[in-house]
């Protein structure tokens, strides 16, 4: 009679290669979620980026518009370069610094003189080569 053992150790082998597919899943699921949610804060800073440079430019057009009509001289804020604009406390804005720069041409028409703006908004937030780094520009044609 021929003895002959049973074999064993096979569902070892089969149990150690699920758990390491098991953990490989695993991991991807949370990488994967991970990127998923990083890009989605991105998102999020992007659209607040854009609001602060609209508020720098909505800052500028307030200020145009209380110049005098027929004024001689252009608004005082285009003269300094890089005009540095706080956003409103509250607003969810307050990380951004907004930097508002214009140039300012003026024409004759007849016995009026029109103002032309090209305004620019910049909204920055972090540092450049950051992970978190936004910046975002508006721009704008202003006459008065």
């Amino acid at each position: 009679m021929i003895n002959c053992k049973p074999q064993t150790g096979f569902s070892l082998i089969s149990a150690i290669f699920l758990l390491v597919v098991i953990a490989a899943l695993g991991t991807f699921a949370v990488t994967l979620s991970t990127a998923q949610h990083q890009s989605q804060i991105l998102d999020i800073m992007g659209a607040r980026g854009y609001q602060a440079a609209l508020a720098g430019i909505e800052w500028a057009s307030y200020n145009v518009n209380q110049q005098p009509v027929n004024s001689p001289v252009a608004w005082a804020g285009c003269t300094t370069p890089g005009a540095a604009v706080a956003a409103g406390v509250g607003s969810g804005l307050e990380s951004y610094t907004i930097t508002v720069s214009c140039s300012a041409t003026s024409a004759v028409e007849g016995a009026n003189t029109i103002w032309l703006y090209d305004v620019s908004s910049v909204a920055e937030t972090g540092t450049p080569g950051d992970v978190n780094y936004v910046k975002q520009i508006a721009t704008a044609k202003l006459a008065k």
